[in-house]
């Protein structure tokens, strides 16, 4: 089983709506409601995926060097209402692995993660191999 996916977002209810579909995929989730959560947890690590809801979160360039610094293994998956985020242009260029627009499509970000999980097996395979 995959490691557990951490979701983000200031809105308790909406963070355990996206928790409890993730979790009908077989995907373990973690739902966290603020960024000194994430920092927190992040040097704990234990978590492969984190998906941020930008429209709840004020985050900024800085914030996501720091936490790849923290844990460079970490996949960090952004949902926002917005089209552009010209103030994160350097995080979305080498930080942030997706961005999804909001209302996002399930179908969508079940892709994503395959494409985490699956690039991330078949790295380990080809090590041991």
């Amino acid at each position: 089983m995959q490691e557990p996916i951490v979701v983000v977002d200031s809105d308790v209810e909406r963070c355990l709506r996206l928790c409890t579909q993730l979790g009908q995929e077989n995907y373990r989730t973690t739902p966290l409601h603020s960024l000194q959560d994430l920092e927190e947890n992040i040097l704990q690590g234990g978590f492969r995926v984190a998906i941020l809801d930008f429209d709840g979160l004020s985050v900024d360039n800085r914030f996501f060097r720091d936490l790849k610094i923290k844990n460079p293994s970490v996949v960090f998956i952004a949902l926002s209402s917005r089209p552009f985020h010209p103030e994160l242009k350097e995080s979305l260029c080498t930080h942030i692995y997706a961005c999804i627009h909001k209302p996002h499509d399930p179908m969508e970000l079940y892709y994503w993660l395959k494409t985490i999980f699956i690039n991330e097996e078949e790295w380990k395979n080809s090590e041991l191999g």
